[in-house]
């Protein structure tokens, strides 16, 4: 908009300027032409045999050249008014408007003019006698009013047609923004998906950089679903097959348990087969239950509108007494209702899920708080800790499957936790948010759209 209001004054300017040069040329044509025919009237008064005085050559030359403009004078080289006629007719008295700066540079011998505000020109002529002498100054107006109309006329037709332009330019820049930062949206609305594992085919109709880059992310995006399908049915058959057998040897370890009454040291080998069997057990159930989340659209989880306040204050009742043997305080803090439409007994797991890691990695004497509430029109669930906490560039690595933080050692888990939460939150059009200060604690909250 700047660099196309200066080409607009630059070229205003422009304008005007060679407009003037154009006029002050013609002016100085018809100032040679009228000082030619009054060189020829001296001319004709020195072929007479008498020399007539200044008054009467200047009567003569204006009686010749008085229809030369809307009003001519002559002055002698004292800047004496000789002569003066309006329209072709002799004035005798009177006082016309003079410009002595104009009079003086024409004997100097230069030409000289004024426009007024009236848009008179008024335009003087040296004239030199015989002996090349400046005796006299021919001096005649011209009415300008005629081109400052054309002038205005041009303006009005480049001012108009300087905003069509501007608005055509606007609306093809719109055009071509729309035609290109749709596409791209859409492509990045295509990534953000694929980043939630929601591989969908990508539509983009162009033969361009676009059109080649939408049929790149459909070759990944089906690449990337097959290897992770692949990888899912792989841990569901493992898991599956797993089942059965460690069954038994749970049940085995358990019947040895039992049994063993006189070697001490074997009972402990036998209970800690038993613990190990129990581990491994919880850890099949949690990758079967995400297996199920996996193959399960969110139209399929059952979802009804729920009170997460009376939900998250069920599973802080039921994590009460696991936090009392820890010397923990499980700190509730009752809200206003906040509504979610969610799977209860999903969503009861996931926050029990956070609140067991809470709890498992905090120390005796701390506390745990638990609370919802609604932030810009979102559902919270908020679990807060003073527990170890977590590195913050292993924040988003801890909800990946299998992970566990460095500190993570202070406390038994799989690394299935917060990822099956994860899981569960996203099926329901939630978000995981992560806050976390090693040795000050960590801050775990549920986001979900309201219902």
């Amino acid at each position: 908009m700047l660099s196309f209001a200066i080409i607009i004054i630059s070229v205003n300017k422009a304008i005007d300027y060679f407009s003037f040069v154009t006029i002050e040329k013609k002016m100085m044509k018809q100032a040679d032409l009228y000082e030619l025919s009054f060189r020829e009237t001296l001319a004709m008064q020195d072929r007479t045999a008498a020399e007539e005085p200044a008054a009467e050559v200047a009567r003569i030359a204006l009686e010749r050249l008085k229809s030369a403009g809307q009003e001519v004078r002559i002055y002698d080289s004292s800047q004496k008014l000789l002569g003066w006629a309006v329209d072709g007719i002799v004035i005798n008295d009177g006082t016309p408007l003079i410009f002595q700066g104009n009079i003086q540079n024409a004997i100097r011998g230069n030409y000289a003019y004024t426009i007024t505000d009236a848009k008179l020109l008024y335009f003087a002529v040296p004239i030199q006698d015989k002996y090349y002498q400046n005796s006299f100054v021919f001096e005649f107006v011209e009415d300008l009013s005629y081109f400052y109309v054309i002038m205005d006329q041009i303006r009005y037709i480049l001012l108009a047609g300087a905003a069509g332009f501007l608005i055509l330019i606007t609306l093809a820049s719109l055009f071509i923004a729309r035609n290109t930062t749709k596409p791209i949206k859409y492509l990045l609305g295509a990534t953000e998906k694929f980043s939630k594992q929601q591989f969908q085919q990508v539509n983009l109709n162009r033969k361009d950089e676009l059109g080649m880059l939408a049929a790149g992310l459909n070759r990944m995006g089906i690449q990337l679903n097959e290897y992770i399908q692949h990888q899912k049915q792989f841990v569901s058959n493992v898991s599956h097959e797993l089942k059965t057998p460690l069954a038994a040897i749970r049940g085995f370890s358990q019947y040895l348990y039992e049994e063993e009454n006189e070697d001490k040291e074997l009972q402990k080998i036998y209970a800690h087969l038993v613990n190990e069997s129990d581990r491994l057990t919880l850890l099949i159930n949690e990758l079967l239950l995400l297996s199920r989340f996996d193959k399960a659209g969110s139209d399929e989880m059952g979802k009804e509108k729920t009170d997460l306040t009376v939900l998250t204050e069920r599973v802080a009742a039921e994590m009460r007494s696991k936090a009392e043997d820890q010397d923990i305080l499980l700190d509730f803090k009752p809200g206003k209702p906040v509504f979610a439409c969610v799977n209860p007994i999903l969503m009861s797991h996931a926050a029990a899920n956070i609140v067991d890691n809470a709890l498992k990695y905090s120390k005796g004497g701390t506390r745990v708080r638990i609370e919802t509430f609604i932030r810009e029109e979102t559902a919270v669930i908020q679990i807060r800790d003073e527990g170890v906490g977590i590195r913050e560039d292993e924040i988003a690595r801890v909800q990946e499957r299998f992970y566990r933080a460095d500190n993570a050692h202070v406390a038994k888990g799989s690394g299935l936790g917060l990822s099956m939460c994860k899981e569960i939150v996203e099926k329901f059009d939630g978000e995981l948010e992560i806050e976390s200060e090693v040795g000050v604690g960590t801050t775990v909250s549920i986001l979900l759209p309201l219902a």
